[in-house]
């Protein structure tokens, strides 16, 4: 794997988890859709609020938002670990240039406020082992996963 040494655009998503289903937003306010996982047809894929031209790391990074959330959650029903009703997962992709040659890179921040940090941990990092999403990215591309339990 090669590390980015220029960073030429990164695609932000904010994903949050809610009674309606799985909500992902971009940073920039362009990209905000509603998603499901599959055998839950609620809600129905909806796209607001997108320009015309969201990049492809942003679409990229709120897909993967959206499996990593479902993770955390399948984890934590596993584990019988209750999630708080504000837990959220943020999602950075970059797209960079070393030499000649382009690359992708990550950061996924697991959000649990008032989880202990062991347990917090201990989701973040078996959702990464079961994500379809991480997994496809393993060894691929540099990622670093992040827990913030306040």
């Amino acid at each position: 794997m090669s590390k980015i040494e220029k960073v030429l655009a990164t695609g932000k998503t904010h994903t949050t988890a809610s009674s309606a289903g799985l909500t992902s937003r971009g940073h920039n306010g362009n990209l905000d859709i509603q998603l499901s996982t599959p055998g839950n047809a609620k809600p129905a894929h909806v796209f607001a609020n997108v320009l015309p031209h969201p990049t492809a790391e942003q679409l990229f990074a709120g897909a993967w938002s959206s499996c990593y959330t479902a993770a955390v959650g399948l984890v934590a029903n596993d584990l019988g670990v209750v999630l708080p009703a504000d837990m959220s997962v943020d999602i950075e992709v970059d797209l960079g240039q070393t030499g000649p040659a382009y690359f992708l890179q990550a950061r996924l921040t697991l959000r649990v406020p008032g989880i202990a940090e062991d347990i917090a941990k201990n989701l973040a990092h078996t959702a990464d082992q079961i994500c379809p999403y991480s997994k496809a990215t393993r060894g691929n591309i540099e990622v670093a996963l992040n827990v913030i339990t306040e």
